[in-house]
């Protein structure tokens, strides 16, 4: 395997997977939603999820994006900026709820995770975490939005659930008060965060393995020894 470097290719290891000492503190959940309005669905729809999250015994913050600047419209100490940011450090899980709006996610969902770094100097801080996705409609069903999500979450590094929740009109779903009445879409997201809790607590303490990747280990081996040879020069 010539074009294999073995130096720096590592057995799976089995054990490295089961840690001998679980983490005991409840997972953390990050909730973004995706419209500013006062009656948003997609916000209702996150509260939902962060009540069923806390039953299962997580912990859960949700950011309020009012006030967010476009991406690159402010310095990345914008208060707002540095609030989402640091939530997605503390976080070992997210969940992303967005409207669906011309067959696509909103520009303020978009927003919240084109501010979010793929890198905050050695840290990656979405890299190995868990994400769910979510979406609510004003028509028929539709699967754009959590499609698109999925996508960005692969992008991010993130390790997305296989479940998802779409809620069609979203209008009838939902109360005067904000709260979602029982139905098949309030029973789909409950498996989502069943789901989503689970998938965290099985990954968030082994995430450093899982992401540990051979081109990376080879590149930083390649560049620890262009430094060696950089100062055996001078």
């Amino acid at each position: 395997m010539p074009a294999l470097d073995a130096h720096h290719l590592r057995p799976v290891d089995p054990a490295a997977l089961a840690p001998a000492t679980a983490n005991a503190t409840p997972p953390r959940i990050l909730l973004l939603y995706g419209s500013l309005r006062a009656r948003s669905f997609s916000r209702f729809a996150a509260e939902e999820a962060a009540r069923i999250l806390e039953r299962l015994g997580a912990e859960t913050r949700t950011f309020d994006p009012t006030g967010l600047p476009l991406p690159d419209d402010a310095p990345a100490d914008h208060p707002k900026v540095a609030e989402l940011r640091d939530l997605v450090s503390w976080c070992d899980g997210m969940v992303w709820s967005s409207p669906e709006r011309h067959g696509a996610m909103t520009g303020i969902m978009k927003a919240q995770i084109d501010w979010i770094p793929l890198s905050l100097g050695a840290v990656r801080p979405t890299q190995g975490k868990t994400l769910a996705v979510m979406q609510v409609s004003g028509g028929s069903q539709s699967f754009n939005s959590v499609n698109q999500m999925r996508l960005l979450g692969r992008w991010m590094r993130c390790l997305t659930i296989p479940n998802q929740s779409s809620v069609p009109k979203a209008f009838q779903q939902f109360d005067d008060n904000g709260r979602m009445k029982p139905s098949p879409y309030y029973d789909r997201i409950v498996d989502v965060m069943e789901e989503l809790v689970k998938f965290t607590l099985l990954t968030r303490d082994i995430r450093d393995h899982l992401v540990d990747r051979y081109s990376e280990r080879k590149e930083a081996g390649e560049a620890l020894i262009a430094r060696v040879r950089e100062t055996a020069g001078a």
